[in-house]
Order: structure tokens, then C-alpha cells, then sequence
């Protein structure tokens, strides 16, 4: 079994999927699987995915209902004690991240890992984007180094691809919500019982996911989400100071 299992979600993202691919190949360490899962798609991604197949664990391409689904597939595949999703576009930080998050995992075996995350946006398909700062930097998202489930409650204070977590104490993701991956965080976190923080970044977030493309729809979800684990009264008040933080930030 290995320690981690790498999860690449795609579709349609021949622009975007080697960069993935080639930052886990870079990698130096052995002690994982990578896993792809694509939505059948209709570009060159296959072609992508079949080029590096020798560094690929397993693949599937075919229909799904959605990235939730896809990522829920993945979950199902995985054989590692963690679980890291990287999806098409993101990266792992450099050619030692790996290295140093298995140092953490052998020395601590906490249930979750998490660190911060480098924002990149896309540059017109080179092998790596453009850095425009750390989550933490450059959103209004703060991260705490002791996290918890209640911290949450103002929002998703650690990017999903900076999120690590056993397998054991991972559920399915929700399919028909956008922020389905906060909802997905904050039953991790409800679930374990030692949570640590890394001090160095696991990942290049390339920035305009889904939940960018679809923001009304994501807003509703997101609330959703909130008021299921943190009740309607509480949700509410909190929304006032999520819109005062946003104002604030922006004037910044």
C-alpha cells in the first residue's frame, strides 16, 4: 500500500495537464500511486495521459457527472493511507514536496496535512503559470497554523490541493454542490483527531476553477454548506462579516 495517493481530475485540459503530470513526475520519491481520472474527453488529453502512462499508476477516461463525481471516483481507486488531490492545471510546489510531506507523515502520522498554496494564474499554456502570491496573501483568507473545524465557519481557510488527509477519515463529495470541497474539508477535519500544519507550500493553485467560472451558483452552495455545519442563525451573522472582510480587503 502506499503512503499517498496522487488524484488528477480532468477534462478537456490539454492546455493545462502536463504541467500536472510533470511536476509528480519530478518528484523525488517513490513511495506513492498517481491516479487519473478523465471525463472522456474530447481533446488531446488522452493523448497527454498515454504519453506518460509509464508514470501513471492507473487512468480511466469516461462519462462522469461532474467534477465531484470524477473526484469521488478517484476517492474509490485510491490504495494509500493519504489522499492529495492535484488536479489539471495545479502542481506540486517543486521536485521536493513530496519528499518532505512523506518526512512529516513517517515522523507525526497526523490525519491531516495542510499548508498554503501559491497562487498562479495561467500564462498561455507554458509549463507553469505566473505567480501572484499565497493564498494567504492574497485572498482574505487567513491560515491558521492550529486549525479546526470552527474555522471554517467564515469560509475555506486552506486550498484543496494544500489539504491532505487519510483515506480512512475521507467521506464521498457532495455531486450537486460547488463547494462541495468545503464541505469535504470540514467532515476531514470533524473526523480527525491530530491535525498539522507544514511549514513549507505543497502546491501551485492555477487560479478560474469551477467555482470562478459558475461564482453566483458557488455563493448559494457555500452557504449551503455553512448552514449545515454551523446552523442558519450562526451562518447569517457570520455572511455579514465575510462581505465587510471581502470591502475591506479589496481597498487594500
Amino acid at each position: 500500500m502506499p503512503t499517498v495517493s496522487i488524484i488528477t481530475i480532468t477534462y478537456n485540459a490539454e492546455r493545462f495537464l502536463e504541467r500536472t503530470i510533470q511536476s509528480v513526475v519530478a518528484q523525488q520519491a517513490t513511495d506513492f500511486e498517481y491516479i487519473v481520472i478523465d471525463g472522456a474527453s474530447k481533446d488531446k488529453t488522452l493523448e497527454i495521459v498515454k504519453r506518460y502512462e509509464s508514470h501513471i499508476t492507473s487512468w480511466v477516461s469516461e462519462p462522469d457527472q461532474g467534477l465531484y463525481d470524477a473526484m469521488n471516483k478517484g476517492l474509490h481507486q485510491a490504495k494509500g493511507q493519504y489522499v492529495w488531490f492535484m488536479n489539471a492545471g495545479d502542481e506540486l510546489y517543486d521536485s521536493q514536496t513530496l519528499a518532505n510531506l512523506l518526512a512529516r507523515i513517517k515522523e507525526t502520522q497526523a490525519d491531516i496535512y495542510y499548508s498554503d498554496a501559491l497562487f498562479v494564474r495561467d500564462d498561455g499554456g507554458s509549463q507553469s503559470g505566473i505567480p501572484v502570491g499565497l493564498r494567504s496573501k492574497v485572498t482574505p483568507h487567513s491560515l491558521p497554523h492550529k486549525l479546526t473545524w470552527h474555522d471554517m465557519a467564515l469560509g475555506m481557510k486552506v486550498c484543496h490541493q494544500a489539504f491532505v488527509a487519510k483515506r480512512a477519515i475521507a467521506p464521498d463529495y457532495q455531486t450537486n454542490n460547488l463547494s462541495a470541497d468545503l464541505d469535504w474539508e470540514i467532515r476531514c477535519l470533524k473526523a480527525a483527531t491530530k491535525i498539522e500544519f507544514l511549514p513549507f507550500v505543497l502546491c501551485k493553485y492555477l487560479i478560474g476553477g469551477l467555482s470562478v467560472q459558475q461564482h453566483r451558483r458557488s455563493l448559494i452552495d457555500r452557504f449551503k454548506v455553512l448552514v449545515t455545519h454551523f446552523g442558519l442563525l450562526t451562518t447569517l451573522r457570520n455572511h455579514i462579516q465575510i462581505i465587510l472582510r471581502a470591502s475591506s480587503f479589496k481597498k487594500q
